[in-house]
């Protein structure tokens, strides 16, 4: 059950968003190791998995809640700076940060919040988000 729910949520939209591969483009071109990002990304949901179902939802709703949180960041500086200049990558963005909600919202519909310490657990998983979030703003 959960394998498919993350299957669901890793597929691109109808809309045919395929971010994996700009995000790995972006990665490569800013001598980032996508061996190292993909680390980061399986360790905390394997971890969080081995708590069954409501654990792997709750990590879910912990990520997916810190990247629209710095998607909403960037949307912010954009418009403040020019919306007019960056209206194609507002529309980007703001569709990323929209399937990210939906993945957030699905983790919730699944029980993520019945996870054993659900509160602890998403406080670590978004100190981990941000920290990445901050790193990978400065290198």
């Amino acid at each position: 059950m959960v394998l498919n729910i993350l299957r669901c949520m890793g597929q691109p939209s109808q809309q045919g968003t395929d971010y994996p591969a700009p995000t790995f483009v972006l990665l490569y071109f800013n001598g980032v190791s996508p061996l190292l990002y993909c680390l980061a990304l399986t360790i905390p949901g394997a971890g969080t998995a081995l708590l069954g179902r409501e654990g792997a939802m709750a990590c879910t709703v912990a990520v997916e809640e810190s990247i629209a949180h710095h998607y909403n960041n960037q949307i912010r500086t954009l418009m403040d700076e020019d919306p007019e200049k960056y209206k194609e990558l507002l529309q980007v963005i703001k569709k990323f940060r929209d399937e990210e909600l939906e993945h957030h919202d699905i983790g919730l519909e699944h029980d993520a919040e019945l996870a054993p310490a659900y509160a602890v657990l998403k406080k670590a998983i978004q100190a981990g988000c941000s920290a990445a979030i901050y790193l990978s703003e400065r290198f």
